[in-house]
């Protein structure tokens, strides 16, 4: 897909891939989905969709389980890399739900068989259902053990062709120290690739970034809980920050 100019009043990009942590769907609870946070979610999907923009959406599984963390308890890795999967296809239709609500057609995919709740994944059909406008939403990671949903993310990203990969967090951008913690962190406006790998930034992890550096995906880490920002980055606005390849405008 073509992407429109710079500044254009049109969507900066035709075809983006959302990348949502598990712990995005928490909202206020401590542990599994908050419905109205999904809702929430789903409303500025809508937003977009309605821009006529294709959106496909890799959802993580950290607010349920978390695979590393049973591992370094004593858990094998694969184990728990796979009920990790497995709760990342729970929220994967707890988000679709909340999407179909606010109107807009989806179908989840998951790259786990699991004929009876989701449609495998496969490239060419996940393709043709974001140009009938389905929203996509991939689940279940890449269906391997030892790859994040963040590897998962950039793969889909590359694979269906999207202009850019959204990754959504709590924090408006990449920062050089935790925000959260340092009152004197810097925000970056720009990165590169090779900025994220020489100084472990931890943004995303180093297979995810490679798999975008190689395949020229710029990156735009931005705050989800910010109304309309998922919306304003389709559209090209300075929104958080991007990542990409030296002297991309992306």
């Amino acid at each position: 897909m073509t992407d429109a100019p710079f500044g254009s009043s049109h969507p900066r990009y035709g075809r983006i891939l959302l990348k949502l942590s598990g712990e995005a769907l928490l909202g206020n609870r401590t542990y599994g989905v908050d419905p109205e946070f999904c809702a929430f979610i789903a409303a500025q999907v809508a937003a977009v969709h309605g821009s006529a923009i294709q959106v496909g959406i890799v959802v993580g599984g950290g607010n349920i389980f978390r695979g590393m963390a049973a591992a370094a308890r004593g858990m094998d890795r694969a184990t728990g890399d796979y009920i990790g999967m497995l709760a990342t296809v729970m929220n994967g239709l707890a988000l679709q739900d909340a999407i179909e609500r606010a109107g807009i057609p989806v179908r989840v995919m998951s790259a786990i068989a699991m004929n009876e709740i989701a449609e495998p994944y496969i490239r060419r059909r996940a393709v043709r259902h974001l140009e009938k406008g389905r929203v996509v939403i991939f689940v279940a990671g890449t269906g391997n053990p030892y790859f994040t949903t963040d590897t998962a993310a950039a793969l889909r990203a590359v694979e269906i062709g999207a202009s850019v990969l959204l990754k959504a967090t709590k924090v408006d951008g990449v920062y050089d120290a935790d925000p959260m913690t340092v009152s004197t962190a810097r925000r970056f406006d720009r990165l590169d690739y090779a900025d994220l790998l020489r100084d472990q930034l931890r943004v995303m992890d180093a297979a995810a970034v490679a798999l975008c550096m190689e395949n020229d995906l710029p990156i735009v880490v931005f705050d989800l809980n910010q109304p309309d920002n998922i919306a304003r980055v389709a559209r090209g606005e300075p929104v958080g920050t991007l990542i990409g390849a030296p002297g991309r405008e992306a």
